[in-house]
């Protein structure tokens, strides 16, 4: 019997492809990248053509060598690593390792792991894309020689341990400009005067504001201006000078790509770009659906690409004729233009099947994997659907020579705001305007005029951080999360209220590096450099020109730092408690460790007390009568416990209360349900006594 052996990254992806195969068939998961240069040197020889010395990662031996084993067993060895340019250095890396010649027709792959999407790709390999290989590689290679250079600099500048990265350094330097033009920001006045009106027969009012008059838009700037004209129009008559009826239509939004799910998926979800990441991974590669098996239920989550495929646009279409009718499908397909420099190769991020709505697979999902699913098959189902069309109305209203403006809309006809909708947009709501007539005469029912400020520049959050990355061309599908991740976990970036914001240490790194290595932080430059890692990939120019041309402005810039940069010493001023150290009396200071901020003696190292901070509930311990207290797992989860451990060793994941149960008399608990509510439940599992209230969790931090 005759074997072929199918090498791809996860066992999860590895357990979904075999479903689709058969005995002939065995699947091995690589389990990610098996190669690498060490961790130990830079591992790049600068003066033999930038030469890398791969070696064998930690850890993968074993793997290696059971992908050996199973080689040896099989006829026929298939790469089938993800489509693009890490996967393909993965199987690159594999070839080298198993003697495949990369010539030959070793290499699938394929954008969605369904059962004819595999099967076709079996029946189509390709060569190892070499080109796509050396772009992988020309990336790793500079961030490599940027990181293992720059960063022993700061080690011995400001602190062990600091590190710098070429792409990373140019994220922390856009979220340091943004702090230092909010720092710098000086906010100026100015006034909204709005008034209330209603037909005259009426008491709904509506808001109509403050424009201007038959000039134009006029700026209220002063107290003393707003009153002046506030006085003058409560004092006249306001009467409807132009009423002007219209329609106007609205295109759905394109099916996701990278960049526009983590950017839809923090602001809808509030999932940061790791954890969108993380599912959209797991909902690729195949999830246990009942009655299917292991299914891929998206296609390929890294892609800048708006494209789909004809055969998914034809079955979604009569998807939606059949439960929405005729009329919400435009004439022809729907085409979206991608970005300039997207991989046209690959689709949108779509659903596998337009036929596996979210609620019929509900129970097979987690709750967040659920979530996620129905955000990308809503937007792609919405994508292919018509206009909405809005009847609008607005309305010029006179008094006294003054404009005010008011206007509504209503839905006409949904089209694709059937199924997915902007929350944020307004053209989304139905603001409801009563019937009016030109030079109608309208009831002042209150005139309002209030004082702003403007405001400074917000900071980035993750959503938006991506979407300046993607704009700027800095990084690509499969790096924004990684960025993220990376200058949170240095401290050189924290985040604060969803945002993020530079710590010291992050500021005193960027500045280092835009002084000593501007070319590293320039936007323009970063951006040109992924232009030319492209043009590597589509075989235009060579990988170690590219390296060789970076590294000749590099290293004088390198030597210069070295000399110049003096010693930068951070001192951490630290924060003072009123709690005394039991040990030897001193008052315990807060400092910050990996897993957060702790109490410690500042008498270290003669006394090494330390203690974690704890929230105190206003909740007496059900055992001892002790304050209950919010205590964290290893993994960060939250549970509750008694500020006396380990003397008292009470321990729930539901939020106790100083209420009793009517039933039992034990000690009533706080469920928090979806959408932030919870029930009281009895702590006595026997008792089934239970009480819904309708109040929401003040922190939003679920206990579940």
């Amino acid at each position: 019997m005759t074997q072929t052996l199918v090498i791809v990254e996860s066992p999860a992806k590895a357990k979904t492809i075999t479903k689709f195969l058969g005995k002939n068939y065995k699947v091995e998961a690589s389990m990610g990248h098996v190669r690498d240069l060490p961790k130990s040197q830079m591992g790049v020889d600068i003066d033999n053509n930038y030469e890398p010395k791969y070696i064998t990662i930690r850890g993968k031996g074993k793997i290696i060598e059971n992908i050996k084993k199973q080689a040896k067993k099989s006829d026929k060895i298939l790469l089938a690593t993800d489509p693009d340019r890490e996967g393909e250095a993965i199987s690159w890396h594999l070839a080298n390792i198993l003697g495949i010649d990369k010539s030959k027709t070793c290499r699938i792959e394929f954008h969605e792991i369904t059962k004819d999407a595999v099967k076709n790709s079996i029946k189509n390999p390709r060569p190892i894309d070499n080109n796509l290989f050396c772009a992988q590689q020309a990336r790793r290679v500079l961030d490599r020689l940027v990181g293992y250079q720059i960063s022993p600099i700061l080690w011995r500048k400001i602190k062990w341990g600091l590190s710098a990265g070429r792409v990373q350094s140019v994220a922390v330097k856009l979220i340091c400009d943004r702090e230092d033009e909010i720092e710098k920001f000086v906010p100026e006045e100015y006034w909204t005067i709005t008034a209330k009106l209603s037909k005259q027969k009426s008491s709904k009012s509506f808001d109509a504001k403050f424009y201007g008059n038959i000039n134009g838009k006029i700026q209220i700037n002063n107290a003393d201006s707003a009153d002046k004209i506030a006085s003058e129009v409560e004092n006249g008559e306001f009467i409807v000078q132009k009423i002007k009826k219209g329609e106007k239509k609205r295109n759905p939004a394109p099916p996701f790509t990278t960049s526009t799910l983590q950017q839809e998926a923090y602001k809808r979800l509030g999932f940061s770009t790791k954890k969108t990441m993380v599912l959209a991974q797991q909902l690729y590669e195949g999830i246990d659906i009942a009655g299917e098996g292991s299914v891929g239920l998206i296609t390929y989550m890294r892609t800048d690409s708006t494209k789909i495929s004809n055969e998914a646009q034809e079955k979604t279409r009569k998807l939606i004729v059949e439960k929405y009718g005729e009329e919400y499908v435009p004439s022809s397909p729907r085409q979206f233009k991608s970005k300039k420099g997207a991989q046209e190769a690959h689709e949108a991020i779509r659903p596998t099947s337009s036929t596996r709505e979210p609620g019929i697979i509900k129970g097979s999902l987690k709750g967040d994997q659920y979530k996620l699913y129905k955000l990308i098959y809503d937007r792609f189902i919405a994508s292919q659907m018509s206009q909405a069309v809005m009847n609008t109305v607005s309305v010029d209203i006179i008094n006294n020579g003054y404009i005010f403006k008011s206007g509504g809309s209503n839905i006409k006809f949904p089209g694709f705001m059937a199924v997915y909708s902007s929350s944020d947009n307004e053209e989304d709501q139905n603001i409801k305007m009563p019937e009016l007539c030109e030079n109608e005469s309208l009831k002042t029912k209150k005139i309002e005029h209030d004082q702003h400020f403007t405001q400074p520049p917000s900071r980035f959050t993750e959503a938006s951080l991506v979407k300046t990355l993607e704009e700027n061309g800095i990084g690509r599908p499969s790096t924004y999360s990684p960025i993220i991740s990376t200058i949170i976990d240095r401290e050189y970036v924290e985040r604060e209220n969803k945002t993020l914001k530079p710590t010291e240490l992050g500021t005193i790194v960027n500045d280092i590096i835009s002084e000593y290595f501007n070319t590293i932080v320039d936007v323009e430059f970063t951006a040109n450099m992924e232009d030319r890692l492209d043009q590597i990939e589509e075989g235009k120019i060579e990988w170690v020109t590219v390296v060789d041309e970076f590294y000749k402005s590099f290293a004088p810039a390198l030597e210069n730092a070295e000399k110049e940069i003096g010693k930068i010493t951070i001192e951490e001023e630290p924060e003072i408690t009123d709690i005394k150290c039991e040990l030897c009396g001193r008052y315990m200071v807060i400092k910050k460790g990996r897993y957060g901020k702790f109490l410690a003696c500042p008498g270290y190292p003669e006394c090494k007390n330390t203690k974690p901070i704890l929230e105190k509930l206003d909740v007496a311990c059900p055992k001892c009568g002790s304050n209950v207290v919010v205590r964290r797992t290893k993994k960060g989860r939250k549970f509750l416990g008694c500020s006396t451990y380990p003397s008292c060793n009470f321990m729930s994941w539901n939020e106790p209360t100083n209420k009793r149960c009517i039933k039992c008399g034990s000690v009533m608990e706080k469920k928090y349900l979806k959408g932030g509510s919870y029930k009281l439940v009895c702590a006595n599992k026997d008792c089934k006594y239970e009480e819904k209230l309708e109040t929401k969790n003040p922190d939003g931090d679920k206990n579940e």
